[in-house]
């Protein structure tokens, strides 16, 4: 090639004129010398020394390369400092060209026996670097394959990053942000968990639907669960005090069931000294607890007796009233309330302290309560109080017999105004789902079969039915089946008993 037929023919006087010629070599020489440094530790003959060979470069175009960038080393070289170092380069490339090509003149072995010991021919002491094989393509990373992820996926063009990182990343956050806030930002924060003591107060917020809950599924088990996991030891002596509390606005029945689970929450959630505590708690706040339930001496004394004939506190509890403090004269009469259920010979009494259930209590007991709540609203024409009553009485199941009651007693008054509150009643009842249009079915039914009964004592008891059974349709809240079912007086007879069974004529014979 152009560049080999070059070199050849300057060999000789280029190569001699460097030897003595140059004190300092120029940067195409340092370049060069170590490309030939390399080769001979690679490719040359051995010279008795063992050195540490680097690796050989990859493909057979090497030599080529090297040549190739000689060229445009000394061309480089030429265009910005004249002939002189041109001419040393030059001489350089022949041996590069002659050590590739492995015919080396005697000057060139001279030069690269000197070269392999790291010393340069010039004598002028300089040590030639062993140069970096940064331009091979070989991977560097031997612990890595080719094409894997840079940085275990966390670097390169066009990928999201390391797993996990954008958790690990800082927020950029502006100073001179109208929503900054210094305080919230703070770096110097010291993070701590608190467990927060909640309140008496917001206990009882948190106790109440617990309780309610209680009255709907009578679970006590639940309950318990319940105020382990907000319960605090403090805060286990006002349980019996909410539980008395929340009872005071109830039924008797809600009260026997508080009565039940103070009992069975004894000895898993409070002890005996906490219900004390709590049952003091409540004698305190007597005074207050009066003006909305003005019995509540007596259900506190009633709660009190049974909580000992449960074996919950000792009865010297109620029967040394100069152990308590501060009290008043509610707290006085509650205590005596107590004392005289316990003084009676048997105790089994106070397992129905509360009374019986709606369900347990005999019919002629449910049946005598509703005529009297019918009574009373003839006499005050209280709609809302005839609902409460009713709904205290718990016996949904049973609630026809008020219907019967209602249009018996309309009946037997023989008015017209007793007829419009019964119908205003019934009506209000069946609005407010308190009474199902099953049991205002039932209730007419058995009505209508009693009507030969109810006819002995009232004559006109076919007529006022049939106003009141009108007045009711106009009203809307009878159904079709009652309406069709309503009884009638039969016709009058044609035949008198006397006549022997003949027919009476329409016209009387005129006798002379």
């Amino acid at each position: 090639m152009e560049l080999e037929s070059n070199t050849n023919q300057k060999a000789n006087g280029d190569v001699a004129s460097n030897g003595g010629s140059d004190s300092k070599e120029s940067s195409v020489e340092r370049e060069l010398n170590g490309e030939i440094e390399a080769v001979e530790l690679n490719g040359g003959p051995s010279n008795g020394h063992n050195h540490i060979k680097k690796p050989l470069p990859v493909g057979d175009g090497h030599d080529g390369r090297i040549k190739r960038k000689a060229k445009r080393l000394i061309q480089r070289q030429n265009s910005g400092s004249g002939s002189g170092s041109g001419t040393s380069a030059t001489s350089l490339t022949n041996g590069v060209a002659t050590a590739g090509g492995g015919v080396l003149p005697s000057i060139a072995s001279t030069t690269v026996s000197s070269l392999a010991n790291g010393i340069l021919p010039s004598g002028t002491g300089y040590v030639v670097p062993h140069r970096r094989w940064k331009n091979s393509r070989r991977s560097r990373n031997l612990t890595r394959g080719r094409g894997l992820p840079k940085k275990g996926g966390a670097g390169g063009k066009g990928v999201w990053g390391l797993p996990g990182s954008e958790a690990l990343a800082e927020v950029y956050e502006d100073e001179n942000d109208p929503n900054y806030d210094s305080e919230v930002n703070d770096r110097n924060v010291e993070l701590r968990e608190v467990i927060t003591e909640i309140t008496p107060e917001e206990f009882f917020k948190l106790a109440e639907p617990i309780v309610l809950e209680y009255y709907e599924h009578g679970d006590t088990h639940e309950v318990a669960v319940s105020f382990d996991e907000i319960l605090q030891s403090p805060l286990r002596e006002y349980i019996t005090s909410i539980l008395v509390e929340i009872a005071m606005d109830h039924k008797d029945s809600q009260r026997e069931m508080t009565s039940v689970l103070i009992s069975d929450l004894y000895g898993r959630v409070i002890t005996g000294k906490d219900i004390e505590k709590g049952f003091n708690m409540v004698l305190a706040n007597l005074p207050d607890l009066i003006l909305d339930t003005p019995e509540a001496p007596v259900m506190l004394g009633n709660f009190m007796a049974r909580a000992i004939a449960d074996d919950c506190m000792p009865p010297k509890f109620v029967s040394r009233p100069e152990e308590h403090q501060q009290m008043n004269e509610y707290a006085e009469q509650a205590l005596r309330r107590a004392d005289a259920l316990l003084h009676k010979q048997v105790w089994a009494h106070l397992d129905n302290v509360w009374g019986m259930g709606g369900p347990l209590r005999p019919v002629k007991t449910i049946t005598k309560q509703m005529t009297l709540l019918l009574k009373e609203y003839l006499s005050s024409r209280d709609v809302a109080e005839a609902q409460r009553c009713l709904r205290a009485l718990e016996v949904p199941h049973y609630h026809h017999e008020l219907v019967y009651e209602a249009v018996v007693m309309t009946l037997e008054s023989l008015s017209q105004t007793t007829e419009e509150a019964m119908c205003e009643l019934l009506k209000s009842l069946d609005l407010t789902c308190l009474v199902l249009p099953a049991g205002m079915e039932q209730g007419f039914m058995r009505v209508f079969d009693d009507m030969a009964d109810i006819v002995l004592d009232v004559p006109l008891a076919y007529i006022i039915l049939d106003r009141f059974v009108e007045r009711c349709n106009r009203a809307g809240f009878l159904t079709d089946k009652i309406i069709n079912n309503v009884p009638s007086r039969g016709r009058k007879r044609f035949v008198s008993e006397g006549d022997g069974g003949h027919v009476k004529p329409a016209t009387l014979p005129m006798h002379d």
